[in-house]
């Protein structure tokens, strides 16, 4: 049965939204796994398993609550960096493994400016593309990862916001 699911199409989805600053501070922000919990809110730890950060190959571990699990317990996904161009300010992350069904799994994260002469802002376009999942309807996933994501957009500026406040001695 796995083979049949595996043979099938990928199922694609996106989510974007706009962040009130400049892409500079935006991708300072998102580029970084120190600061996953920051925008994250389902991410309670993110562990750097091998490599460079921001070099293709780097391997990093999340938990927290991003699935919910039948017996309560965090979930996790060991993600793997194909692709980081800082120029482009876009990154793409391979689930490698996870305790989630969603091994992989593609998510690309790309920032375009949106400014304009009187207000700076970044479009942030996130797209994933995972193998259909045995049990889950595509639409359910596809929604709920959705959903997932976006909260996360909503969380940057926020960041952003926390990172520029000035620390007290």
């Amino acid at each position: 049965m796995n083979d049949m699911v595996n043979s099938k199409r990928k199922w694609h989805g996106s989510v974007g939204g706009i962040v009130d600053a400049p892409i500079a501070q935006v991708w300072s922000v998102v580029s970084q796994s120190s600061r996953l919990t920051e925008w994250m809110p389902m991410i309670e730890k993110c562990t750097n398993l091998a490599g460079e950060e921001g070099a293709p190959g780097y391997i990093r571990l999340v938990s927290g609550f991003m699935f919910p699990q039948k017996d309560g317990d965090r979930s996790w996904i060991k993600e793997r960096l194909v692709l980081m161009d800082a120029s482009s300010h876009s990154y793409i992350y391979k689930m490698e493994a996870s305790n989630v069904g969603l091994d992989g799994s593609l998510n690309s994260l790309k920032l375009v400016d949106y400014s304009d002469d009187d207000h700076e802002s970044t479009l942030v376009d996130w797209t994933f593309e995972i193998d259909p999942v045995e049990g889950v309807s595509e639409e359910y996933i596809i929604d709920y990862l959705g959903f997932l994501y976006k909260s996360c957009i909503n969380r940057i500026e926020g960041a952003i916001c926390t990172s520029l406040e000035p620390t007290s001695i």
